[in-house]
């Protein structure tokens, strides 16, 4: 818990640092500043449909218990958006859709049960910054929905209206702060807050290459002490020319699903990673 928390107060400490632009360097070297049309009307001319979070395939196990077929498993999550709109509304913001579903199969267990399935559809608004023509990253406006589909004692429900801004600090990183107003409509997740937290915050790193990406996430659960989940993902890119990579993923914390929310887990897992070419949203 040690070293998390030093990468938590070292992350917090990049946050405040001063917003700076981003250039685009041609292969020439030449920098080319990019003005306030140029930025909209590519993004606007990008498919409407695409990856949204990471989506990924991994398997592992559990790192503070001895390895069984209970504490090992297979996590999966696919995420998608669709724009809506260009960028007409108000501060060249659009309007999207957006769906990830994560799911945690017991694939060692007698018969293959799935453990808990996680549906998270959302709307938002969303608009791209830029200061002095540079892109300095984007903010989102988002109505949330988070459940497992259950019903009974099993059932796990929230919605949330979350603000979040991802500051672009140069080509290759990326620092983000996410929160919300949470609506617990599920009466056996009343606690929720404790466990999955008020705000999250992380940064994204992509090397030279392109070749390696990484990024942590730090999840605040409710609380004045410093108690946080946290979140550690490593991508090694198979092949210049796609999107698919090797994948290194932790997860230390509670509320890696709905169902076991309430439940500490520290898990290794490592498996395939596709993922946009820029940055991922969260």
């Amino acid at each position: 818990m040690n070293y998390t928390r030093a990468l938590y107060l070292t992350l917090m400490a990049l946050v405040s640092l001063p917003l700076m632009g981003q250039i685009v360097t041609s292969r020439q070297g030449v920098e080319h500043k990019i003005d306030v049309d140029s930025i909209i009307n590519d993004f606007d001319s990008r498919p409407a449909f695409g990856i949204y979070k990471d989506t990924y395939f991994v398997g592992g196990t559990a790192l503070n218990h001895k390895p069984t077929e209970f504490n090992s498993d297979v996590k999966f999550q696919i995420s998608f958006r669709h724009r809506l709109t260009k960028s007409i509304l108000p501060l060249h913001s659009h309007l999207f859709l957006q769906y990830s579903q994560k799911a945690i199969w017991n694939v060692f267990e007698e018969s293959l049960p799935f453990h808990d399935l996680n549906f998270n559809p959302g709307i938002g608004i969303q608009n791209l910054v830029v200061y002095n023509g540079k892109l300095v990253g984007n903010g989102t406006i988002m109505l949330e929905h988070e459940s497992n589909g259950r019903d009974g004692e099993a059932s796990r429900s929230w919605n949330k209206v979350s603000v979040a801004y991802a500051a672009v600090i140069d080509p290759r990183l990326e620092v983000y702060f996410k929160t919300w107003i949470p609506i617990i409509d599920g009466q056996q997740n009343k606690d929720i807050l404790k466990y999955c937290g008020i705000f999250q915050t992380g940064t994204q790193f992509i090397s030279a290459d392109r070749r390696w990406v990484a990024d942590v996430t730090f999840v605040k659960r409710q609380g004045w002490n410093l108690n946080f989940n946290t979140i550690l993902n490593v991508g090694f890119r198979f092949s210049k020319r796609d999107n698919q990579y090797l994948m290194l993923h932790f997860y230390d914390g509670y509320g890696e699903n709905l169902l076991d929310y309430n439940k500490y887990h520290c898990r290794l897992r490592i498996g395939l990673l596709i993922r946009p070419n820029f940055f991922s949203d969260f």
